[in-house]
């Protein structure tokens, strides 16, 4: 069974996040201590990922440590490749919007300040030729992302089956009694 998942409240980052299941430099917000449960924080500005704060039991197995760092790495590795790819679609969209203002004789700015736009046609030619240039990027993205995911199901499948051995040996023996 997967984790409940709760919503955090926005706080100041603890010193010790790495023990709350929480990498350096990540969100800032934390569950109460007495949480039990991952949290889902709000979006990132830069990526639009909610991060995730993992719950750290105290009696936390080697294998269920190595399921929160894989995940914990996953989403890591997530904020940074989509953090990057905002800016740099971004970036790429003001140049073009730029470069099709100034070819039409336009301005960034209207007379009354608003930024002039383009329509929906001109900018799907830069929608088109940027998913055609970072076509082998996303490519990379998925197969890695897959590979990941199948790491991180495997590791929760042994997990759950841990689990389970356990929950049954504990029913013989109080059973048995």
């Amino acid at each position: 069974m997967l984790p409940r998942l709760e919503r955090g409240e926005p706080a100041a980052p603890e010193p010790s996040l790495k023990s709350r299941g929480q990498a350096p430099g990540g969100p800032a917000f934390r569950p109460p201590a007495h949480s039990r449960h991952d949290w889902i924080g709000p979006p990132d500005r830069l990526s639009n990922l909610r991060p995730v704060i993992f719950h750290v039991p105290q009696d936390e197995s080697a294998l269920e440590r190595r399921l929160r760092e894989a995940r914990q790495d996953t989403q890591a590795w997530n904020q940074q490749f989509w953090a990057q790819q905002n800016a740099s679609f971004q970036q790429e969209k003001e140049e073009f919007i730029y470069s099709r203002l100034k070819a039409k004789g336009l301005a960034v700015r209207d007379e009354t300040g608003q930024k002039a736009t383009l329509n929906a046609e001109e900018m799907a030619d830069f929608y088109k030729d940027f998913l055609s240039k970072n076509f082998r990027k996303h490519m990379r993205y998925n197969r890695d992302w897959y590979k990941r995911n199948f790491t991180i199901t495997f590791l929760m499948g042994q997990v759950a089956l841990v689990r389970a051995l356990r929950w049954l040996r504990w029913k013989k023996k109080n059973v048995g009694n």
